[in-house]
């Protein structure tokens, strides 16, 4: 067995003598991906060994990947009924076997043109299956709350500020805070907007390394810890907060993807694109895990913050003037 060191070796020792134990193949590898996930080499496959908090949440995988599949999305990996009895237990634990998808040799990236594009492709995919989907799985999926989720983040954030503010000058802090008011009052007054019944599950988590592109080309989607049930737009949201930093925040480049038109003319998403989701995150998970002592880590968010200030000030500005000047009529 070859264990890659990362970790904790005794743990991986104990996990290749279960899996050993408990699955149907000769284990020659354990590779940790990241915390509960590992890639597994054995002598017969290749697949990914996911853990769980809970067997609920654990069977909600299974039965949402198994509902994919029946419905003609293939663009995700499967599950694979491995172990027996079924579910793999291990140190409080549940696993379950995915597919490995062999990647390309090049990673995605928010950085190349083409994977932008090819990423919101496969996401209006995704949510075009999805909402048959929506349905079936309304009291397993939680409902996804716009509002809420980013008034909370908010709060993380302000209860956070006074060490934020030993890094990040004032006068950044309080633009920032002026945006995040704005965006949040007008998803309020919105609110029929962000509530509408075009429900699809949203994938809930469109960062880069959630979409992979294989061997062949092909863009798949992965990684459904956070779905929830909304409308579209919540994730297209997401998708132009983490995209627009490659785009150097250009209103005018975020036109030229044709998904996203018919979103940029709805008030509501032109409040929501305003609000600082990407550095609120950040932030509040450098705080509450303490990786701002980290060299690098500080230096990402400084660069995430005060980097592009500029050009996300004049983005924020020609979005109040679109809001306000545009007739919603």
């Amino acid at each position: 067995m070859k264990i890659n060191n990362r970790g904790d070796d005794l743990f991986h020792n104990r996990l290749f003598s279960y899996l050993q134990k408990n699955l149907p193949v000769s284990i020659e590898k354990i590779t940790p991906i990241r915390n509960q996930v590992f890639y597994i080499k054995a002598k017969e496959m290749e697949f990914i060994l996911k853990g769980f908090p809970t067997y609920s949440r654990l069977k909600q995988q299974e039965d949402f990947l198994s509902s994919l599949r029946h419905i003609g999305f293939t663009n995700t990996y499967s599950f694979y009924s491995l172990a027996k009895p079924s579910p793999l237990y291990f140190e409080n634990i549940f696993y379950m076997c995915l597919e490995y998808i062999n990647p390309s040799e090049v990673s995605f990236t928010y950085k190349n043109s083409e994977d932008r594009l090819d990423g919101l492709k496969i996401l209006k995919h995704f949510h075009s299956v999805t909402d048959q989907l929506a349905d079936q799985f309304q009291f397993d999926i939680p409902f996804f709350k716009q509002f809420e989720k980013w008034n909370e983040r908010a709060a993380i954030f302000l209860n956070y500020l006074p060490n934020i503010k030993y890094f990040v000058q004032k006068e950044i802090i309080d633009e920032l805070l002026v945006w995040a008011d704005w965006s949040l009052k007008g998803i309020q007054e919105e609110a029929n907007y962000f509530q509408s019944s075009n429900n699809v599950i949203l994938h809930g988590d469109v960062a880069h390394h959630n979409f992979l592109r294989t061997k062949n080309g092909e863009i798949f989607i992965i990684d459904f810890d956070l779905i929830s049930i909304g409308n579209p737009h919540s994730d297209y949201l997401q998708y132009a907060n983490r995209i627009l930093p490659f785009l150097n925040w250009s209103y005018k480049e975020l036109e030229e993807y044709e998904i996203l038109q018919p979103y940029l003319l709805d008030k509501g998403f032109l409040y929501g694109l305003a609000y600082p989701t990407d550095i609120f995150r950040e932030w509040n998970r450098a705080m509450r895990d303490k990786t701002y002592f980290q060299k690098g880590k500080i230096e990402q968010l400084l660069s995430l913050t005060a980097g592009q200030f500029k050009e996300r000030q004049e983005f924020g500005q020609l979005l109040k003037e679109k809001v306000e000047k545009r007739n919603w009529s």
